[in-house]
């Protein structure tokens, strides 16, 4: 009796653009010092499109807004940083917080000396409702937390609305 079903292909690693493992035909023509000096090349270069946090901007402290009937409550995550490092505006409708943030270490030792520096400074802005008080607006900070409380104006808080019947 024959068969009539085709053989199936041999199963065969994938290949071809997109694969994890594929070596452009530029990279098989080079030496294994210039394969890896490329490999290092490439590792820099997405390093260096990376965004926020190491950039030349600083850093970009988290920061949570929340709403209730009555205020809107600003939580900013400032970890090593204290009150005089920070910098609290109110001005044509938005609240800016802005920091610095300098560490230094100097270590001495027998043989050697280490002294490491780092140096960030970021501004986070959020826009308020029409007619804050700025001289209402009160801020906290325990523990590298910033804790704002902006209180709302008249106008901007929520009302129920009666609806009538006819």
């Amino acid at each position: 009796m024959a068969n009539n079903r085709e053989a199936a292909p041999a199963a065969r690693p994938a290949s071809g653009p997109g694969t994890q493992h594929e070596v452009p035909a530029v990279m098989r023509r080079l030496s294994p010092f210039g394969y890896l000096q490329s490999e290092i090349d490439r590792v820099f270069d997405a390093f260096n499109g990376m965004p926020a946090a190491f950039g030349e901007r600083g850093f970009s402290p988290s920061m949570e807004i929340v709403e209730t009937d009555n205020a809107i409550e600003i939580a900013t995550e400032l970890p090593g940083m204290d009150e005089k490092d920070v910098e609290i505006r109110v001005s044509d409708g938005l609240l800016t917080i802005r920091g610095e943030k300098r560490t230094e270490k100097d270590e001495k030792k027998k043989h050697y000396r280490l002294v490491e520096r780092s140096y960030g400074v970021f501004e986070r802005s959020v826009s308020l409702p029409q007619g804050v008080d700025a001289g209402k607006v009160s801020a906290k900070m325990t523990r590298g937390v910033l804790r704002i409380e902006v209180p709302k104006p008249a106008a901007a808080k929520a009302q129920k609305v009666k609806i009538a019947s006819e």
